[in-house]
């Protein structure tokens, strides 16, 4: 489930890229896909690391490594390993919001990025989150859970004011998993043995290893009203 677009950032071999919160590795499996670059995948949780070596191993087995290295390294956002202005692109997608210091969160990602660099950010648009919150205290309140909600204009004056700017571009994403967040707060966020949910789980990872033009079509119909999340692009004077 790619989030971002990466042919906005314009991408050049021997480029480096830093995905702050990579989770299981989504982004920079796909970002290992592209041409002579090195990209860095960073997280708190060492589970998820070991999915998202699995991932690039499975990419490069299959024959669509771009040919680049790669590396994944344990991180907290607040206090980031690398030096000033290592990257050339620095992806962070669906993690600010739960981050109680996202100003020094904000810094670091800026730190570490190079002049005339893109940072693109990702996280829950606010009116589909507003849902989720209000149908469930538990989808909010679990450990290492969300902490905000953010406006569009709230996480863009977060970036811009560590002297970012943005680049006018913006989008919204996974509409057609709004639904099932909904779905599923309203029956409870840890249930197993909803059928609904279940069935729709099992649509939205159809969608993911197929693709199918009827699902794209569709979420492309709901992103601009009810996409999941907010994606922002900024560049870095």
């Amino acid at each position: 489930m790619i989030t971002i677009k990466f042919n906005r950032l314009h991408i050049q071999p021997g480029e480096t890229i830093l995905d702050m919160g990579c989770g299981s590795g989504r982004h920079v499996g796909e970002a290992s896909r592209i041409r002579d670059i090195f990209v860095i995948g960073a997280d708190r949780n060492a589970d998820d690391l070991v999915d998202a070596r699995n991932r690039l191993n499975f990419i490069k087995n299959c024959g669509e490594y771009g040919g680049g290295k790669d590396g994944l390294t344990a991180a907290d956002i607040t206090a980031l390993p690398f030096p000033n202005e290592s990257f050339h692109h620095v992806i962070c997608s669906e993690v600010m919001e739960h981050i109680p210091d996202h100003h020094l969160a904000a810094r670091e990602l800026v730190r570490v990025l190079k002049p005339g660099g893109n940072l693109v950010v990702s996280v829950p648009r606010y009116l589909p989150e507003r849902i989720c919150w209000a149908l469930s205290k538990a989808y909010y309140s679990a450990n290492g859970g969300h902490v905000r909600i953010y406006r569009k204009n709230q996480i863009t004056a977060l970036f811009t004011g560590q002297g970012l700017t943005q680049n006018g571009a913006h989008h919204y994403a996974h509409g057609i998993h709004t639904p099932f967040w909904w779905l599923k707060c309203l029956v409870g966020p840890a249930r197993t043995d909803s059928k609904m949910v279940n069935l729709y789980h099992r649509l939205l990872t159809w969608d993911i290893m197929e693709k199918p033009q009827i699902t794209r079509m569709l979420d492309r119909m709901m992103n601009p009203v009810m996409g999941k999340s907010v994606v922002l692009y900024f560049i870095k004077q």
